[in-house]
């Protein structure tokens, strides 16, 4: 059985990014990102493939959502519905969720975990996460009050589980 899991980073606002852009750069969360990631199938939407600074992402088997048909993306497997996204990742044990906006709401309801960095600061934003539904995921793990000298926000690492 496959787990389906949400990584994200969400400000005190939902907001997740803006122009394309994440709202921050945070190096330890980047590095946590990398860890969770590793060796596994990363489905995103295109504006997230055309963001990153590095494509494919190493080491892991990029997938990007088109509603687009005719459109084949280079350096990336491109599906064309959830379904054909997660039948394209059916080797893989647990797959990764990693944006936008638009592709967060279509795998909210069908995800078994989320990754959540909760920024606690709010940001101007275009591109907003889901607001979690505690009737329908509980906290599996939690560190709080993460800093680092060079940011003027705190942050928590949350982990969630859908409940049953």
């Amino acid at each position: 059985m496959q787990m389906i899991s949400i990584i994200v980073a969400v400000a005190s606002n939902n907001a997740i990014g803006k122009n394309n852009e994440l709202l921050w750069h945070i190096p330890d969360d980047l590095k946590r990102f990398k860890k969770l990631t590793l060796g596994h199938c990363l489905i995103m939407g295109k504006s997230t493939w055309y963001s990153l600074p590095l494509k494919p992402l190493p080491g892991r088997t990029n997938i990007v959502l088109t509603d687009d048909p005719c459109e084949c993306i280079d350096e990336c497997i491109t599906a064309y519905s959830v379904q054909d996204a997660l039948d394209k990742c059916e080797k893989t044990k647990e797959i990764f969720i990693i944006g936008g906006g638009s592709v967060y709401r279509q795998f909210l309801d069908i995800a078994d975990r989320l990754f959540i960095t909760h920024v606690h600061k709010d940001f101007d934003a275009d591109t907003f996460f889901p607001e979690i539904d505690p009737e329908k995921w509980q906290v599996m793990e939690r560190e709080d009050d993460m800093r680092s000298d060079d940011l003027d926000f705190l942050w928590s690492y949350i982990t969630y589980r859908k409940k049953i």
